[in-house]
């Protein structure tokens, strides 16, 4: 394989990259033995037809897509490693000779880590947050452990309400026909929780145990399933089940319930304590970050647009792999929503820019500061680690890889670098 790497504007760069005919050749070769079993030649048994009887019948070509199929991840894995590039983006490739007999050529394309200029980043103003418990915000917080302590009852004797969490069987249609996605059974839905399209939720309001609903919704008119798009549907709910939350007393007996203490004035003082901790906290959060954006909005970088929507499609992995966790696939999450993938990355743009700008302006701050963890923070780290995972910290130690454990070190003298910089801070 022979590389050429050449740089371009915006802080993208082009990877060409050769692989041998012979390299070629043998992957071809490969293709050939994975498919020969599902082809069929005229005077030969199954799986036993010559390569070049095939190619004869469905052209040279016919294990060519295969073959660079196979190449391209294999061969693009090499060339990052080779050329010494810090890549921050998924690679644009683009096939420029694929020839039986010739070198396979392809280029990619990707966004390099931009190098960042600091401004001042010591000494900045932020503004200085009061920490101020009132009594309303005890009562608050006693409301969240109500809930928290709450238990759920079949209700049986009265119509559902908002709040309540109502069992549904639906399959959703438009005029008259069924949409994929659009159906499912047993589904939890907690009125007002807004996580259907609107107006689906106000409509089983009312609804008993036993009754069918016809709920009618309408399609934005910018819907991602343009055959949806504008048009008015008809989900058929029916309600198998209606739940509701009921709190206990806010007493003595419910101090004792929920914590160490006999009284719910000692477990009022308490939860004041804590509160004034969590605020401090927040404080001390809120100065960090505004400090860190102090530092990023005096500093200088340029962005590449393939390193920002690389950032939005991690985000958008990830808001679906907590949506899948909560029994909703993504189709169903857009149904309901009148969302797109395309609308939530365009959504998602100010806060991956803010991502990458914060992860870019500590990664400087800690190299010029020259931040490193030490092996025993390091070590200190593991151990937090093992005892999350209920593991030893030697076997998760021996477990963690190389690039793992240069990751983490990263991450402990990037945390390193807000607090240097938030120290620094000046409130006003």
């Amino acid at each position: 394989m022979s590389l050429q790497v050449e740089k371009m504007e915006k802080n993208m760069a082009k990877l060409t990259i050769e692989v041998a005919a012979e390299d070629l050749e043998k992957a071809m070769q490969n293709a050939y033995q994975k498919a020969k079993g599902r082809i069929s030649i005229p005077g030969f048994r199954k799986g036993k037809a010559p390569r070049k009887m095939i190619e004869q019948m469905y052209g040279k070509g016919v294990f060519l897509e295969d073959a660079v199929n196979a190449l391209i991840p294999e061969h693009y894995s090499k060339a990052l490693a080779e050329c010494e590039l810090e890549i921050v983006s998924q690679p644009t490739i683009d096939i420029t000779q694929a020839e039986p007999g010739k070198a396979f050529i392809f280029t990619a394309e990707v966004a390099v880590k931009p190098e960042v200029t600091l401004g001042d980043y010591k000494g900045v103003e932020v503004p200085k947050t009061e920490i101020t418990v009132t009594d309303e915000d005890v009562e608050a917080e006693l409301k969240k452990e109500q809930e928290k302590n709450s238990r759920t009852i079949s209700v049986e004797d009265r119509a559902a309400q908002l709040n309540d969490i109502v069992t549904i069987d639906f399959e959703g249609s438009v005029d008259g026909v069924p949409f994929d996605g659009g159906q499912a059974t047993e589904y939890p839905l907690t009125l007002g929780s807004n996580t259907f399209i609107p107006g689906f939720e106000e409509q089983l309001v009312g609804a008993k145990v036993g009754d069918d609903v016809d709920v009618k919704v309408t399609f934005p008119e910018e819907y991602q399933a343009k055959e949806l798009a504008g048009k008015e549907a008809i989900f058929k709910c029916a309600v198998k089940k209606i739940e509701a939350k009921e709190l206990p007393e806010l007493d003595d007996d419910f101090a004792k319930d929920v914590s160490e203490f006999d009284t719910l004035a000692e477990y009022k003082e308490h939860v004041k304590t804590n509160l004034e901790d969590k605020k401090a906290d927040e404080a001390k959060r809120a100065k960090e970050d505004a400090a860190v954006d102090k530092a990023i909005e005096n500093a200088q970088m340029d962005i590449p647009e393939a390193m920002l929507m690389t950032q939005c499609r991690q985000m958008l992995d990830d808001f679906s792999r907590r949506m899948q966790s909560q029994g909703l696939s993504m189709d169903q999450y857009f149904q309901f929503t009148g969302m797109t993938a395309d609308k939530m990355m365009e959504d998602m743009k100010p806060q991956a820019l803010k991502r990458i700008q914060t992860r870019l302006v500590l990664e400087k701050v800690a190299e010029v500061e020259n931040i490193q963890p030490t092996e025993e923070e390091v070590n200190e780290e593991i151990s937090k680690m093992a005892e999350a995972y209920k593991m030893e910290a030697d076997k998760l130690k021996e477990l963690l890889g190389e690039r793992e454990l240069e990751q983490m070190k990263k991450d402990m003298a990037v945390q390193k670098a807000v607090t240097v910089i938030a120290d620094a801070a000046k409130e006003v």
